[in-house]
Formats: structure tokens, C-alpha cells, sequence
């Protein structure tokens, strides 16, 4: 049973949590303890922490979650329904692939529950089982990584700053899209960014998300896997001046991209990676967390649609095409539709609705095709 895998929370954050107001988030949260693992019936969301930093060449022996899970625990809810589990922590395997195999069983088994698992911790390759965990799901896989490199590699290895040519490369090959937010031009070589070209991939330079960081909604929405690197973050804002940042996003610009990330109805897990449990990265971190979960509990239920009579529709005549877009009378979100080739693989149904911004509807009575739109086109020829 993947379960016995998992390490029970230490004895000391079960006192701390004892002395914690009855307000506090550690007060509504089951526990996987010393002696009781939660009941996972009518659970929305599993939290459990993994210290596997091999992929960055760091031991694990050293991390503990401690003081990650009391300043987490010590913050107050909002007004929120999920109910929430902390499963407690994987620690490393005797090789980094054993750990990867109980990441991904984990993952897999949580989303059949129809459960949301949130994995805090290890380094940014753990990315890879989580998407391993789609394997069995028969669905094709949109990624999006918060992240200022691109973390492909020529060599043949899974690592923090290679894992995507894993995903990309490996069969069975799941992955639909993938979405870069935050990218840094200086830490990506110019052969990276024309391949990310190449495969039709979307990638937003950290100065064009930080100006306006709206663009990014689309792009959550459109996801199934979120992945955020805590490097991403400027080194003032994350505590972290062991590997020193000196630009990145903000405090407040991060927690509102995971908010994007939790309120999206698609997102079915979501990982925050690279940081130092031990260090001071550990309070931005668990506001981190707590504006995801902010995010899923105001989830407006629109994708996929039940039946477009609660939508506007738009019809855009441009070029060869007609562009047909849809205005949601609750969110006032957008949506564009994509036409699919008769020979397109059945798994990518799911996919004929590509969320899109006003400014895209606005661009296309222009005449203008949506990038993405194109983007999303030349994807399903390929």
C-alpha cells in the first residue's frame, strides 16, 4: 500500500498544533500522526511534504518540515469549505527513482480519489513523477512551471535543472502543453528558447508577467499540473540568499499566481519546490500554500462546460476563419475555441475550449490571431 510509504508529522508539531487558537488552520486540519492516518473519505485536498533534494546535489538527511508545517498551521482559514489532510512526509528512497515511484503511486491514487495532492518540498525534478501519476488516467497532460529556467537538459539524467526532457522525450508521451511563467532571458540559452518555440510551447518572460499579471490566468486555467520554483522568487522576498536572486517575482506576485493556480477548475495537483525547510523561505512558503487553497475554495465549477446557455457567444470572422469565443455571465472569463482535425487523437477532446483574455477577443476584431489559439493549432497538427 503506497500509504505506508509516508512518514507520520513529528511529535513536536503535534504539540505545537495543540496550542494553537481553535481558529487556527492547524485546528481544521487531520493529521497523519504517530498513531491515526486520516480517513480519505470526502477529503478535497492532501498536503504531504517529500525530502528528496538529490536532483540539486543536496543531502536530504539534514531537512526537516517542522518549522514549514507551524508556520503553515499557525495562519487562519478564510471563509473556506475544503476539508484538508496532511498525509505527512516521503522521505528519500534508497535511490532518487524509489522515491519517484512512491511520489507518482501517491499522486495517481489521490487523483482517482478525486482528492487534490499538494507536494511541498524536494527539489523541482519531483515534478516528473507527479506527472508520471497522469500515466494511467488517459488524458493528455498541460503543464505550467513558475520557474526562471526552462530546466531542459541534453543529458540523459532527471534532475532540478533537466526534468522537462524527461517529460518531454519519454513514452508514453501525455504531455499536450507546456507553460513557462517567469522565465529569466539570461538564464536560458538561446537553443532552449527556440525549442520551446519549435514545440508550440508558451513561455512569459518574468518582466511581461510582472507588468501585468493577469496574462498568467489563461495559462492556469488551462492546467492540470502546477510547478512552482521557489527560485523564481526574488531572493529579498523568499529569504533564500544561499543561491541568491537578486530579481525575481515578489511576495505579494507569487501568492497571486498560486491563487490563479488554485482557482482554476483544471488544476488537479500542484508542488512547490526548491526551498529550504530549515531557513526562512518557510513563511513566504506557507502563505504560498495558503492563497492556493484560497484560490480552490472560490473555484467557480465552469470547465469543462455542463452547457454553454450561461455563455455569450462571439463569432469573429478573420482571414480564412471563423473565431467563435465565449464570455462566462458569471465570471466574465473567456474562452476560445479551437477546431480539431477528424484524425486527432480522442484524448484531446478535452482540449477543444482554450481559455483565453478579453484582450485576445479584442485583438482578434483587429484581425489578429491569438498566439495562443495559433499555438494550440500547430499542436494538434503535430
Amino acid at each position: 500500500m503506497v500509504f505506508d510509504f509516508l512518514q507520520p508529522i513529528s511529535t513536536s508539531v503535534e504539540e505545537f498544533v495543540a496550542t494553537l487558537s481553535n481558529q487556527t488552520l492547524g485546528k481544521k486540519v487531520v493529521f497523519h500522526t504517530q498513531t491515526d492516518f486520516p480517513v480519505l473519505d470526502n477529503i478535497a485536498i492532501a498536503i504531504f511534504t517529500v525530502n528528496e533534494y538529490r536532483g540539486n546535489n543536496k543531502n536530504n538527511s539534514d531537512f526537516s518540515f517542522d518549522n514549514f508545517r507551524k508556520n503553515f498551521y499557525s495562519l487562519y482559514p478564510g471563509n473556506w469549505n475544503a476539508s484538508i489532510v496532511d498525509l505527512g512526509t516521503i522521505e528519500a528512497g534508497a535511490s532518487v527513482e524509489d522515491t519517484y515511484f512512491v511520489v507518482k503511486s501517491l499522486v495517481a491514487e489521490l487523483i482517482k480519489k478525486g482528492i487534490i495532492p499538494i507536494v511541498v518540498g524536494g527539489s523541482q525534478d519531483v515534478t516528473y513523477p507527479m506527472y508520471r501519476a497522469y500515466d494511467t488516467l488517459d488524458q493528455m497532460v498541460n503543464v505550467v512551471s513558475v520557474d526562471n529556467r526552462f530546466d531542459f537538459s541534453k543529458e540523459d539524467k532527471v534532475a532540478s535543472d533537466s526534468y522537462l526532457s524527461k517529460i518531454i522525450v519519454e513514452e508514453p508521451n501525455n504531455l499536450f502543453n507546456f507553460s513557462n511563467i517567469g522565465y529569466q532571458t539570461y538564464f536560458n540559452s538561446q537553443e532552449e528558447i527556440d525549442l520551446i518555440e519549435k514545440l508550440y510551447f508558451e513561455a512569459y518572460r518574468l518582466g511581461e508577467v510582472s507588468n501585468n499579471l493577469s496574462i498568467a490566468e489563461p495559462v492556469f486555467r488551462d492546467a492540470d499540473l502546477v510547478s512552482v520554483d521557489m527560485t523564481s522568487v526574488q531572493s529579498s522576498y523568499s529569504g533564500n540568499f544561499k543561491t541568491f536572486n537578486p530579481n525575481g517575482f515578489t511576495g505579494k506576485e507569487i501568492c497571486a499566481l498560486t491563487r490563479y493556480a488554485g482557482i482554476s477548475d483544471k488544476v488537479t495537483s500542484f508542488g512547490i519546490f526548491n526551498f529550504n525547510p530549515n531557513e526562512n523561505e518557510v513563511v513566504l512558503t506557507a502563505q504560498m500554500l495558503w492563497y492556493f487553497i484560497e484560490g480552490f475554495c472560490f473555484r467557480s465549477n465552469e470547465y469543462p462546460f455542463g452547457t454553454k446557455e450561461s455563455y455569450l457567444k462571439y463569432i469573429v470572422p478573420i482571414e480564412d476563419e471563423e473565431l467563435i469565443f465565449y464570455k462566462s455571465n458569471k465570471t466574465e472569463r473567456w474562452w476560445i475555441e479551437i477546431p480539431f482535425l477528424t484524425n486527432v487523437n480522442n484524448k484531446l477532446k478535452r482540449n477543444t475550449l482554450l481559455p483565453c483574455t478579453h484582450e485576445d477577443y479584442l485583438a482578434a476584431c483587429e484581425q489578429e490571431i491569438p498566439e495562443r489559439w495559433w499555438k494550440a493549432q500547430r499542436r494538434n497538427i503535430l
